[in-house]
């Protein structure tokens, strides 16, 4: 399954989120490590939520960039 992740850049490095999985996040010195580090918790959040019995979220957000005049 795959989910949209939306990183942020913190004064201390990079923090990120999944609209699709309320409570789940992870942070990072790099993007690539928050990445990393995003993967392995939405994998342990999902295997926690399966383990409680709870359903599984459904990806539903989807993303895009918008130009506008600055």
């Amino acid at each position: 399954m795959k989910y949209l992740v939306l990183i942020e850049e913190t004064p201390t490095g990079y923090s990120a989120f999944s609209p699709d999985v309320p409570g789940c996040a992870a942070t990072g010195a790099t993007q690539a490590e928050v990445r990393r580090r995003m993967q392995e918790a939405l994998e342990f959040h999902i295997e926690g939520l399966r383990a409680d019995g709870e359903p599984v979220p459904v990806s539903t957000t989807s993303s895009c960039y918008v130009e506008v005049a600055a």
